[in-house]
């Protein structure tokens, strides 16, 4: 039995994704940068901490979400991405959700996202706060690309 199951959707711990499912999924949300190298993908997904799926009623991945962490002081939510065709029925939350509660004793749950409306408004309503916004205590964010 799967963490969550609801409308036919089994949200679940999972580890073994097939290649070619992954690239599938990820090029229907247009994340090409994953999908032009499958080898990398694939060493993505094996040394992911945790690794949690959506699938159909028919075993069809439709969602997946993916994060790193020391299991003590830090989770990084990597990804989180559902199918177009599947969104907006409460499975990027049920993904999310499985990714909180399995860390729920770390302290820093961390991610890095695209500044876009709706995903603010989607993690805000998890509790996240964007570091120009966080109050608490003074932080900043920094990141560095390579090619």
């Amino acid at each position: 039995m799967g963490l969550s199951e609801g409308d036919g959707v089994n949200v679940r711990a999972e580890r073994d994704v097939g290649v070619d499912e992954l690239l599938d999924l990820y090029a229907s949300v247009g994340w090409t940068s994953y999908t032009r190298s499958p080898d990398v993908l694939t060493k993505a997904i094996a040394n992911s901490t945790y690794v949690v799926t959506a699938r159909d009623q028919d075993g069809a991945l439709i969602g997946l979400a993916r994060g790193l962490s020391d299991d003590a002081s830090v989770f990084y939510l990597q990804d989180i991405i559902v199918r177009p065709a599947h969104q907006r029925r409460g499975i990027g939350r049920q993904l999310l959700a499985a990714c909180l509660e399995r860390y729920r004793h770390v302290r820093q749950k961390v991610l890095l996202t695209d500044d876009d409306e709706s995903q603010r408004l989607f993690y805000e309503s998890f509790g996240y706060v964007r570091t120009v916004d966080f109050t608490d205590a003074p932080l900043n964010a920094y990141v560095r690309f390579d090619p």
